[in-house]
């Protein structure tokens, strides 16, 4: 068989084998079932969709009267069937992304299957390219073949480079196409994480007010002056949860009530969760009893003391990256830089962040323009309560805070803690973010909300 004959064969073979398309996927069910199964959970769910307006309906029109007890066993009773219906609608979306899940899951197997194949007989067409390389002038003029034959094998060599091209395309765009379908698939695990967080909060809800309508409900309608002592007792706790104490690190603590001001503040300006940011403020003031303790009193190398023990620190502070910033900063806001307390550094890294935010200078100062316009002060200050709240609210809004719903706040702590590492070293710090999420919205913001 002449060396031409050979490599052509192994060229159709190549471009055969690559071009062959995916396989058709079986399903349990048929398509038209999947079909009218799909026409089934939009119906359903277009009419729980209903309900729930009908039920806000309800509720908005008997928030507007006077209370009494009858009114509010009325907006408790809308309260609960407006949160059973949207539970209901979230199941109904929960079951429709577990058929688009699952389809995916399907074809990422299938696309892995296709790369599989194009990689091994990528591996076969560089072996056979290997071996075309090797035959050189002297082979043949020792072969005895004609100037047509080598010319044949000439163009064999160039039909092998062909199909290489061709499998490196083929595999590039398979490569692509999985990675696409593997984003969406995150994507629609995260849309159904959210809705299962989210029912898991409704049904908390529901139960506290099934729990606060069965109270109601014992006392006589004509029992007023015991409604009104109820109340009184509502009206006193909402004050005590205004007045509680919201601790913020290197600044004096201020009332919750304030602070739940100034996030909701921020949240017009970024659109991040009040309870989130304060959330996220919580964990900052609670990481550690050394963080924020500390002096940089050489602002040439960044070296340093304890705050109250006096105890020696190096590399307190970056000397390049954010003694400067902080230099200009003590300049312009009035402050002594030796004297002003900052964090102490950190295993393997250094200190230097400042105020309840915790932004080292240089990231401050990078962020001080956006502070100054969104909170409306021409020089913002890292040790003021509002200008932290702003700064801390823009960073997490650009971290992806604002698009709301459990995965995107989950992720967005992940990332203010551990950076470009999130994905390791951020779950448990996030993890205790949205715990303290859940109990200030719950425990302190609906209660709020709830007079």
């Amino acid at each position: 068989m002449q060396w031409s004959a050979l490599y052509r064969r192994v060229y159709v073979f190549g471009a055969v084998f690559f071009f062959m398309t995916l396989p058709h996927f079986s399903y349990a069910q048929s398509a038209d079932a999947v079909v009218k199964r799909q026409a089934e959970l939009q119906a359903e769910l277009d009419a729980t969709n209903k309900d729930i307006a009908y039920w806000a309906g309800i509720l908005a029109s008997k928030e507007t009267e006077t209370a009494s007890i009858s009114r509010d066993i009325a907006i408790l009773t809308a309260k609960i069937a407006e949160a059973k219906a949207t539970i209901k609608a979230k199941n109904i979306v929960i079951e429709q992304l577990g058929k688009d899940i699952g389809e995916k899951t399907t074809i990422i197997t299938g696309l892995n299957q296709k790369l599989d194949r194009q990689t091994d007989s990528l591996s076969g067409l560089v072996r056979k390219a290997n071996t075309l390389e090797k035959y050189s002038v002297v082979e043949f003029a020792l072969s005895g073949k004609n100037l047509s034959g080598f010319l044949g094998d000439v163009d064999a060599i160039r039909a092998v480079e062909g199909a290489l091209k061709v499998s490196f395309e083929n595999i590039k765009e398979t490569r692509t196409e999985t990675e696409a379908v593997k984003e969406a698939l995150s994507k629609r695990q995260a849309i159904e994480t959210d809705a299962r967080k989210a029912i898991e909060a409704e049904q908390r809800q529901i139960q506290k007010n099934e729990a606060r309508k069965k109270e109601l409900l014992t006392i006589s309608k004509t029992e007023e002056k015991t409604y009104k002592t109820i109340l009184g007792e509502r009206e006193k706790r909402a004050a005590q949860i205004r007045s509680a104490l919201f601790s913020l690190r290197d600044s004096a603590a201020i009332p919750f009530g304030t602070a739940y001001g100034y996030a909701l503040e921020v949240q017009k300006k970024t659109g991040v969760r009040p309870a989130f940011l304060l959330a996220i403020l919580t964990q900052e003031t609670n990481l550690g009893e050394n963080v924020g303790q500390c002096l940089v009193t050489n602002l040439t190398t960044g070296d340093g003391v304890g705050k109250n023990t006096g105890t020696p620190f190096k590399a307190i502070m970056k000397p390049g990256r954010d003694i400067p910033v902080f230099l200009d900063l003590a300049s312009r806001l009035g402050f002594d830089p030796i004297t002003k307390p900052v964090s102490c550094p950190q295993k393997g890294g250094y200190g230097g962040a400042m105020g309840p935010s915790q932004f080292i200078p240089s990231t401050w100062g990078s962020f001080e323009k956006r502070i100054a316009k969104a909170s409306g002060v021409s020089t913002p200050d890292p040790w003021i309560p509002r200008d932290a709240f702003f700064a801390s609210g823009i960073y997490l809004s650009d971290l992806g805070a604002d698009a709301g719903g459990y995965s995107a706040e989950s992720t967005a702590a992940a990332k203010y803690y551990a950076g470009s590492k999130w994905k390791t070293k951020g779950k448990t710090y996030a993890a205790n973010v949205m715990s303290h999420a859940t109990n200030i919205q719950e425990d302190m913001i609906d209660p709020l909300q709830n007079l």
